[in-house]
């Protein structure tokens, strides 16, 4: 959604982005329902693993009461875009500010006062999110920010859906490449000695790294709508130069995360837990989790280049060869076979983001920006199903492009 919706901004195309935005929410109600029933069956998956059964059992129940987030989200993620891709962010920024305000309070009723544990905690997070959601759409609907692009929901919002799809899928394959890595390494952990220090160690470790994620996934987000409008308004030297600044403000980004992760080892588990084992753990992996953000604030940012070049499948190419091809093996011989352990996997991890923002520097420092100023005309043009376009890998041989009706402008 995000190449169709910032280059049909900056190609001056309204109705695209508002039917972009009805498919894309569709689309989602849609994939919902297998992911619910994925939920609904992970504690027979969890235990097929050999993962501890109080574990599964605490795991079951969080996503049980996470089943209406997956809608509340079906809206949110879309309406961000929409937005985003045309520079408007200041209702983004007070929907979170709302949500994150009434989401203590609405914790600590749920958790503390009514005593529902590990189901009160993620019906805490999906009220927040619904509140964000609530807050979002009256702010725009009220203050009339929608009309420039805004068409009611048709007919056509249930046709057209190939382009949509052909970009949501290297997209999604690109996000769950990454993200599932962290799952995969919390079932390692269930299988390395003492389980439940190891666990809960790896959920300290991935929640700071969440928090270190939230600066350069913004910034990606940013340079991704910048990208994305100045292809569709046929600037390609300002779409270059907007990925070079950013990419180099996530290089400082990356050198602060890691500075910050080093400087707190000894300190920063103590606001998780008093357990001594578990905090051994995370001050000795804290310093390889640093490191490791001096190559994910880069990709991250990278990762925001291609998706406002339209180009998602390369980032899938690398992050599938990065993270299952070096990552993965380096994790499991250190933390297995010669018996490093915890630190084993994050040293996995470490090469594996070493190796992705190496591979996606490179595709981002060789991207032909001219070619994809016409890419991004071709995507965003009206009834032009036959057109072609030159490729990035083809010097001038063509390929069939993506390509996007509309009844009208």
């Amino acid at each position: 959604m995000e190449p169709l919706c910032s280059q049909a901004f900056g190609a001056q195309r309204p109705k695209l982005l508002s039917v972009t935005l009805h498919r894309s929410v569709i689309f989602l109600l849609v994939s919902s329902i297998p992911i619910s029933l994925l939920w609904l069956n992970m504690s027979k998956i969890l235990l097929y693993l050999h993962q501890d059964p109080n574990i599964t059992r605490l795991a079951h129940t969080y996503l049980l009461f996470s089943l209406p987030d997956l809608l509340t989200n079906s809206f949110v993620h879309p309406i961000r875009i929409y937005l985003r891709a045309q520079g408007i962010t200041h209702p983004l920024t007070i929907a979170s500010l709302t949500g994150t305000i009434l989401h203590l309070p609405v914790n600590l009723l749920l958790v503390n006062h009514l005593k529902l544990g590990v189901s009160g905690v993620a019906a805490a997070a999906a009220a927040s999110n619904f509140f964000v959601l609530l807050s979002l759409v009256s702010y725009v609907w009220f203050s009339g920010l929608h009309e420039p692009t805004w068409t009611r929901p048709s007919r056509e919002c249930f046709s057209g859906w190939k382009p949509l799809i052909q970009l949501a899928g290297p997209s999604c394959v690109s996000v769950c490449l990454e993200w599932w890595w962290y799952e995969i390494m919390i079932v390692l952990c269930g299988l390395l000695a003492n389980p439940k220090s190891t666990v809960a160690s790896m959920g300290i470790l991935i929640q700071t790294t969440s928090l270190l994620y939230v600066f350069p996934s913004s910034l990606g987000f940013a340079v991704s709508a910048r990208v994305g409008n100045e292809l569709g308004a046929n600037r390609p030297h300002n779409a270059k130069l907007s990925a070079v600044v950013a990419v180099f403000i996530s290089a400082m980004m990356g050198l602060t995360a890691s500075t910050f992760a080093s400087g707190m080892r000894d300190r920063w588990g103590q606001m998780f837990t008093s357990d001594w084992e578990t905090l051994r753990l995370t001050s000795a992996a804290l310093p390889i989790l640093g490191l490791c953000e001096l190559g994910n604030c880069p990709q991250t940012v990278g990762c925001g280049v291609l998706r406002g070049s339209a180009r998602p499948s390369k980032a899938a190419n690398v992050n599938l060869g990065a993270f299952y091809l070096v990552g993965m093996p380096v994790a499991v011989g250190l933390g297995f076979w010669l018996g490093v352990g915890f630190c084993g996997l994050w040293l996995g991890l470490l090469s594996a983001q070493v190796c992705c923002a190496g591979l996606m520097l490179y595709v981002v420092g060789s991207t032909d920006w001219d070619l994809e100023s016409k890419r991004a005309h071709m995507l965003t043009c009206i009834g032009c199903d036959n057109r072609r376009l030159l490729s990035e890998g083809e010097g001038e041989e063509e390929q069939r492009s993506i390509s996007i009706t509309v009844t009208s402008a």
